[in-house]
């Protein structure tokens, strides 16, 4: 249990060893870089084009739009040919050049456009994984002061600490090495490991971790693990792992690809040359085999898939949730199973004072107790400290300065109010003769506070001149859309949540009854919780987990698809995560995975379409002769229709019906 204590502020050391955070920009990609100026010169053109301009004006334009957008992928295509691959991406510019030589200009500027930006989202994709990985580094302290036998301190650099060396750890520094506490006191804020809420006492014999912020009060720790075993290292190692998996391969789409771009460049090829062999003409075989090659280039079928996705992402994204690609967005509506986190997930992530119990022997109301506790805890930095001013500040009540103020690691604060010695800390760190009072009202503060924690709140005790004067309770509070959110998730996956959360068991049980959650793992560390998905993945299911935190970030890329909450998120979940709830509403997530299937069957229509079009253009092409203006507008026709389709996803009428529970 956590006392409340003052917690310093970091010394101008301590910052220093936290590195900035890095970030890839995004025009340092060459792929945003081409992809944005493609762009940029087709909307410069389209309205020349419309507009009837001079065909120099317009076709200048398109022409650098070609090689802007497309010389990239017509070169990664060329280097796949030489490894006998033949790349779509090569497939998609030579139909773009097709239909420019037949005069489609501006249907090959778009297709073009559409690749490069696909290729640009792509390599975000992989840039902000690789910037999440760095950032989680940063978050081991480069240095560490090790003490030597006789009693001499040195700093040298973390990774060169070895098992069994001792370590000093002072008030606002980074813990440097996995390890056990030889002696000292202090509150450690681990949430970065385990998530929980509020720091941690610590003292002799207490396992401490790497990366995690000691707050007051010296520490003497003894290293038990090698630096590069340490569990920010594992989490380090977990995620560049399980990130690896989620590149979008998708071998059964690329083997069809690979099938449809083959057979369509020999089927053009025969087309083109068997029927000379024959001593057909010249200018009749080519225009045939120009026109095979317009009604059968993918066109339609690329956007049968992304207007679709990209529409449900810029959706998404203007109601708070950052979807971060289009295979996300894909993804997201096949999950089946769902792990949430606790702390800033299910909950605000912040303690609040749920219960102020006055004591009866003290005389005192609720409202004097709660003023008389924030104004000693005022000066004090600590969560809990913040919790109760706040509380107090929500009542009005007004919180007199005071005097002599002071804090013990583990122990509590203390202070003079109005005359009075107040004190404010945690009953389990107060024996009972402590507070000088009656052996009977100490015993009535014990129980209150051990009633307070049955309940799964944090006790805290406020001694008035050494009397104990009332209990506090204080609590993470539960999100007030969370249970009907566990409730939409359990209906869409077809199965409950699961609740896995490094807080204690009995704070997790309660919560979880509270929300309808029946599955329960507590005390999990970053890797129990990849455990536990992977569990459920081996049963055959695609998990979808929510969280927010450092200790969430090896699950989320672990998992199906991630989803952090953006408000409390850690830069590793946010970039971790396969998407952000940006306005932290958790009632966002079941309406995105709605909005997902909703695309998902779009795609699945508009593929039909795609379909149906080339298939009948193609087999009047080659049964008969069709006239390649005809052909031109099937193939034009066909695009429009699933572009438009895919577009409807747009509208915020289908957030509307997704929030509301219908997906369809």
């Amino acid at each position: 249990m956590s006392s409340t204590l003052t917690r310093p502020a970091p010394s101008g050391a301590a910052r220093e060893s936290v590195a900035p955070r890095r970030r890839t920009r995004l025009l340092a990609l060459p792929e945003v870089r081409w992809a944005a100026a493609a762009l940029a010169l087709f909307l410069i053109a389209l309205p020349l084009y419309l507009a009837g301009a001079p065909g120099w004006t317009w076709g200048t334009l398109f022409a650098a739009v070609y090689a802007t957008g497309g010389w990239e992928p017509g070169w990664a295509g060329l280097r796949s040919l030489r490894e006998k691959t033949l790349d779509v991406d090569l497939l998609m510019v030579v139909a773009a050049l097709g239909a420019a030589a037949i005069g489609q200009v501006l249907d090959g500027a778009l297709l073009i456009v559409i690749f490069a930006t696909s290729g640009a989202l792509e390599a975000i994709a992989t840039a902000r994984t690789a910037d999440s990985v760095r950032g989680l580094l940063d978050l081991a302290p480069a240095t560490a002061t090790r003490v030597a036998d006789d009693g001499t301190e040195e700093t040298v650099p973390g990774e060169r600490l070895a098992v069994g060396e001792i370590i000093l750890v002072r008030p606002g520094e980074r813990i440097g090495a996995d390890g056990r506490v030889l002696d000292g006191a202090g509150e450690v804020d681990q949430a970065t490991i385990t998530g929980e809420p509020l720091p941690v006492a610590k003292a002799a014999g207490d396992e401490v971790f790497a990366g995690t912020l000691n707050g007051t009060g010296a520490l003497r720790v003894k290293v038990e693990r090698d630096p590069s075993d340490s569990v920010i290292a594992r989490i380090v190692a977990m995620v560049e792992e399980a990130s690896g998996t989620k590149a979008p391969t998708q071998l059964f789409i690329e083997k069809a690809e690979q099938r449809y771009s083959l057979g369509m460049v020999a089927a053009t090829v025969a087309l083109f040359v068997l029927p000379l062999l024959v001593g057909a003409d010249l200018r009749s075989t080519l225009l045939r085999a120009m026109t095979f090659m317009i009604v059968a280039s993918p066109c339609a079928v690329v956007l049968a898939t992304m207007p679709p996705l990209l529409s449900a992402i810029a959706n998404a994204g203007r109601h708070g949730v950052l979807v971060k690609s289009a295979v996300v967005m894909e993804r997201l509506g096949q999950v089946d199973a769902v792990a949430l986190d606790k702390t800033g997930t299910l909950t605000e992530g912040t303690p609040r004072v749920t219960d102020v119990r006055p004591l009866a022997g003290s005389g005192l109301p609720e409202d004097e107790v709660l003023r008389l506790a924030a104004a000693a805890e005022h000066p004090s930095e600590h969560p809990l400290a913040r919790a109760i001013v706040d509380a107090a500040r929500g009542r009005g009540l007004d919180i007199p300065l005071v005097r002599d103020f002071g804090s013990a690691p583990g122990t509590g604060v203390s202070a003079t109010v109005e005359g009075r010695t107040v004190a404010v800390g945690s009953p389990a760190r107060l024996p009972d003769g402590r507070t000088g009072g009656p052996a009977e009202e100490v015993a009535a503060a014990l129980e209150v506070a051990a009633a307070l924690e049955e309940e799964g709140r944090t006790a805290v005790l406020v001694t008035v001149d050494g009397r104990p004067a009332g209990v506090l309770g204080i609590a993470d509070r539960l999100r007030d859309e969370a249970a009907a959110t566990v409730a939409a998730l359990g209906e869409l996956a077809g199965t409950t949540p699961v609740l896995v959360t490094g807080d204690n068991p009995r704070a997790a049980a309660r919560l979880a009854g509270e929300v309808g959650v029946d599955d329960v793992r507590a005390g999990l560390l970053p890797q129990d919780k990849v455990a536990a998905v992977r569990e459920m993945e081996r049963a055959g299911r695609k998990v979808l987990v929510v969280g927010d935190g450092v200790n969430d970030a090896p699950a989320l890329a672990a998992a199906h698809t991630g989803i952090a909450m953006g408000r409390a998120g850690s830069d590793l979940a946010l970039e971790t995560a396969d998407a952000v709830v940006v306005r932290d509403e958790l009632a966002t997530v079941p309406a995105a995975v709605r909005l997902s299937r909703r695309a998902r069957r779009l795609v699945v229509q508009n593929l039909v379409i795609a379909s149906v079009f080339i298939t009948g253009l193609v087999i009047w092409d080659l049964a008969g002769t069709l006239p390649l203006p005809l052909g031109v507008a099937g193939h034009e026709g066909s695009t429009v229709i699933v572009g438009l389709n895919g577009l409807r996803l747009l509208a915020d009428g289908a957030w509307r019906r997704a929030r509301a529970g219908t997906d369809r």
